[in-house]
């Protein structure tokens, strides 16, 4: 099945994709499906099971006409994994270094912002101070039951589902802060775009070769193809990922998992001859068989000053951008 999050007056929905229509969960089960993707997300099996068993399609929507936001707008957390060798090899090569050997021990990521998630259309500004916008093309998984130490044969069984991911990455801003041993942090933690879809585990079965997926991953700026790999060339596959995430840690439901950037899966890795970094105005789509098309647009930054709620707190900030399809 195939999940998305849209606006639906002053609430995000979840919604099933049929065709080119979406089923407003909550409506058509007449209550017994929630409204949002992580409540539906934690009745795991019973939620998928009471989706199948949906008849009356009653609040039907036309996918072309809904906002669509992040498929899981609210994540718990976000583990970004380093899985893949080509871009390991290359993106270090880039700075005269090799790939360390500690590399091959074991699958490492680090913590993102999980409260900057946006989604498909979402406009993504350059944060401030940095000329180094950059993509990066990767997979995610979302964690669909509750697990500690789990095997790395069991893994398999703990993911509800997979999106694209495109974690957003301020190069210079994250060149100088690694100086000090840490991170990656300011130069990332901005932005992470997921979307369209939110697609279950079975739905992608028959792409199955192995313990791996076939699924073509490119990327594209301005309607020009920059990048191009495969899922099944990870050297570290998400349940390898999984076990590593919840050795000593209980993982729960709505957490999501990155596999990091695929081969040439960003401009760090390719080079300012092929592309420069990006500006706004540029139109950047990854696509993932099976996953569809995430398509942001960079922006331009409206400079304002700070400003405070009535009470003199901070104002409440909504963990998605919503961008009219």
């Amino acid at each position: 099945m195939k999940l998305v999050s849209f606006i639906e007056g002053d609430d995000v929905r979840a919604g099933l994709v049929s065709g080119d229509r979406v089923i407003d969960l909550h409506q058509a089960s007449c209550g017994r499906l929630p409204k949002e993707m992580r409540r539906l997300i934690e009745l795991g099996d019973e939620g998928i099971a009471l989706m199948r068993e949906l008849s009356a399609l009653t609040g039907e929507y036309a996918l072309s006409e809904l906002s669509l936001v992040a498929p899981l707008p609210d994540p718990v957390s976000i583990r970004d994994f380093y899985a893949f060798e080509d871009h390991v090899r290359n993106a270090r090569q880039r700075r005269g270094l090799a790939v360390v050997p500690e590399w091959y021990e074991m699958p490492v990521f680090y913590f993102t912002n999980h409260m900057s998630v946006s989604g498909p259309d979402a406009p993504i500004t350059v944060p401030k101070g940095s000329a180094c916008l950059d993509y990066e093309l990767e997979i995610a998984c979302v964690i669909g039951r509750r697990g500690k130490d789990i095997p790395v044969e069991q893994a398999e069984d703990y993911i509800y589902g997979y999106m694209i991911m495109n974690d957003w990455s301020a190069r210079d801003l994250q060149r100088e802060e690694m100086k000090v041993g840490l991170g990656p942090a300011k130069g990332k933690d901005f932005a992470t775009t997921f979307g369209p879809y939110l697609v279950t585990r079975d739905e992608l079965e028959s792409y199955r070769e192995g313990d791996r997926l076939d699924l073509e991953m490119t990327a594209t700026v301005n309607g020009v193809l920059l990048s191009k790999g495969n899922y099944k060339e990870i050297h570290y596959t998400f349940p390898a990922m999984i076990a590593r995430a919840s050795e000593n840690v209980m993982l729960i439901p709505g957490e999501v998992i990155g596999s990091g950037t695929v081969g040439t899966g960003c401009l760090l890795e390719l080079g300012e001859e092929v592309h420069p970094w990006l500006v706004p105005g540029d139109v950047v789509e990854l696509g993932i068989t099976g996953l569809g098309i995430l398509k942001n647009t960079i922006s331009v930054r409206e400079e304002r000053d700070h400003v405070l709620s009535p009470d003199g707190d901070d104002p409440p900030q909504a963990s998605y951008d919503v961008q009219k399809r």
